[in-house]
C-alpha cells in the first residue's frame, strides 16, 4: 500500500514558480511510477509528468521546458518544479503512483494552484 500527500500548491502571479511535492508511506516508494496529473475547473482530468523508477522522465508538451519533475527514493518523495507559470495552468494537482509489479494505482487528494494577477 501506498498513501500520497501533495502539498505545495497556492496562489502565484502569471511567470511565478511553484514547487509541489508529493510525500508517500509505504515501503514500495521504490518500484512506483510517479506521475503529476491536473484537473482544471470544468475539464478533464489531464497527464502533466510523470517519472519511472530508473529517473527517465516525461512531459505533456505544454508544460516543457517549464515544468520538472524528481523524485527521492530515499525520502519517498516526489516534486513538480513549476516556472514561468501560465493562468491556463490554474488546476488541482495530483500525485499517482503506479506500481510497476502490480498495476496498483495510488491518488492523493491533490493541492490547488491558481495562477492569477
Amino acid at each position: 500500500q501506498v498513501q500520497l500527500v501533495e502539498s505545495g500548491g497556492g496562489l502565484v502571479r502569471p511567470g511565478g514558480s511553484l514547487r509541489l511535492s508529493c510525500a508517500a508511506s509505504g515501503s514500495i516508494f521504490s518500484r512506483n511510477t510517479m506521475s503529476w496529473y491536473r484537473q482544471a475547473p470544468g475539464k478533464e482530468r489531464e497527464w502533466v509528468a510523470d517519472i519511472n523508477t530508473g529517473g527517465i522522465t516525461h512531459y505533456t508538451d505544454s508544460v516543457k521546458g517549464r515544468f520538472t519533475i524528481s523524485r527521492d527514493n530515499a525520502k519517498n518523495m516526489v516534486a513538480l518544479q513549476m516556472d514561468n507559470l501560465k493562468p491556463e495552468d490554474t488546476a488541482v494537482f495530483y500525485c499517482r503512483g503506479r506500481d510497476v509489479l502490480y498495476g496498483t494505482l495510488y491518488w492523493g487528494k491533490g493541492t490547488l494552484v491558481t495562477v492569477s494577477s
